[in-house]
């Protein structure tokens, strides 16, 4: 029996990472309605504003690797408290600052957390839930993760009508706080397993994971960045069009960003049968293939209810996909050197998250908010076609293995 099958381990996996998961979302939900405006605020550029809501994404992907290699020294839990702590002062710092350099800082900062607790995170998963259950397990994960994405633009929506712009930023900076609790009282805090001189190889076992994998990240890899780049850039896109081409309020983008995790959140169980049941790619092709139609939808609305239906559409397809990235990558992630390749792993998932943002803002600045929209749809669709045509599928391949 795996400890996940245990149910004081379920348990446990509740409080230590189910709970904290949803405090994490939730302040990156309360921030969705609010960064594109705050940083408009600035009267800069859309590639200006594009490459602020990119930083988060930049400072995880610089942060990534190097993660996945020390968490084997220090442990689960000690990075993700100094995750979480660099997250938290990071965002409350937004609060009081008054340059967009200073802004693009701090957001990079927050990346970096971001990276020290997720990568810890995928490890522990990893290393302790059955192949058979790990689907429903990291769909769960992301559930979680869309709970709080739900309730949290809504918050940040009223929050900023009600006390200004700047005011959600000390709300996430609580919210940040409570899920550091649970960390430091509920996790309990386990190392890889490595050898006594592997300490200081860790250059050689990347080059070693690169060198064995290679076919594989190239493929999976580049599927995985062009659909990021539409998961990243629906959060830019959403709230622009709707405040530049539509007039929408902040409140009225924060009820149309909920209402659509309201629909991405319900489908995370049906994500982890579909994947646990038929395969990763029954879950991982619809996602993104849906999410793209509903994007390339959006340049054509021309009301509230219009884009209602788009970015519902949007996350109805996001929903699918609950989890699919992270349990597609622990799949493919070698048993004795797990924590190297599931940094590289996210790695080149967080380049598309950086560089949907990027292109977005891109675009816009060349052509128009439309056209950058489209592109962003057309990454969705190219991230279907190859994860259909390209990638294997990991569950059966891994259940062969696993019998032999």
């Amino acid at each position: 029996m795996t400890e996940a099958s245990n149910p004081n381990q379920l348990r446990a996996l509740l409080f230590s990472l189910y709970v904290p998961a949803i405090m994490v979302t939730l302040g990156n939900g309360i921030l969705v309605p609010i960064l594109p405006l705050y940083a408009a605020g600035f009267e800069i550029s859309y590639g200006l504003i594009g490459l602020i809501l990119a930083a988060e994404a930049l400072g995880t992907l610089l942060a990534d690797v190097p993660t996945g290699m020390i968490q084997k020294r220090l442990g689960n839990k000690q990075v993700m408290i100094m995750g979480f702590i660099v997250s938290i002062v990071s965002v409350l710092l937004l609060f009081t600052a008054q340059s967009i350099w200073v802004v693009f800082l701090l957001r990079l900062l927050s990346g970096v957390g971001k990276a020290m607790y997720g990568v810890s995170m995928h490890i522990y998963i990893a290393n302790n839930v059955d192949l058979f259950q790990r689907g429903k397990a990291i769909a769960m994960y992301g559930g979680t993760n869309r709970l709080g994405g739900f309730i949290g633009p809504a918050i940040g929506g009223v929050v900023a009508a009600a006390f200004g712009i700047r005011a959600p930023f000390i709300v996430v900076g609580l919210v940040g706080f409570i899920g550091l609790l649970f960390i430091i009282f509920y996790t309990e805090n386990t190392k890889g397993k490595q050898k006594n001189d592997e300490a200081e190889h860790h250059d050689l076992k990347i080059l070693d994971v690169l060198k064995t994998h290679y076919r594989i990240l190239a493929s999976a890899g580049t599927a995985q960045i062009f659909g990021q780049m539409i998961r990243a850039g629906r959060v830019v896109v959403i709230p622009l069009f709707a405040a530049d081409i539509l007039g929408l309020s902040v409140d009225q983008i924060g009820f149309i960003v909920s209402l659509s995790v309201l629909v991405d959140f319900s489908l995370f169980l049906v994500a982890g049968w579909l994947m646990d049941t038929y395969g990763r790619k029954f879950a991982i092709v619809p996602c993104f293939a849906i999410q793209a139609f509903g994007m390339a939808l959006v340049p054509l609305t021309t009301s509230f209810l219009g884009l209602v239906f788009a970015t519902v559409l949007i996350g109805f397809g996001n929903g699918l996909g609950s989890g699919t990235m992270m349990t597609l990558g622990a799949d493919l992630s070698p048993d004795e050197s797990r924590g190297e390749f599931l940094g590289v792993w996210r790695l080149i998932g967080d380049v598309g998250f950086t560089g949907g943002p990027l292109v977005v803002g891109a675009v816009a600045d060349l052509f128009l908010l439309n056209t950058a929209i489209w592109v962003i749809a057309g990454s969705g669709m190219t991230a279907a076609s190859i994860f259909l045509f390209l990638v294997p599928e990991t569950l059966k391949n891994k259940a062969k293995t696993a019998l032999t």
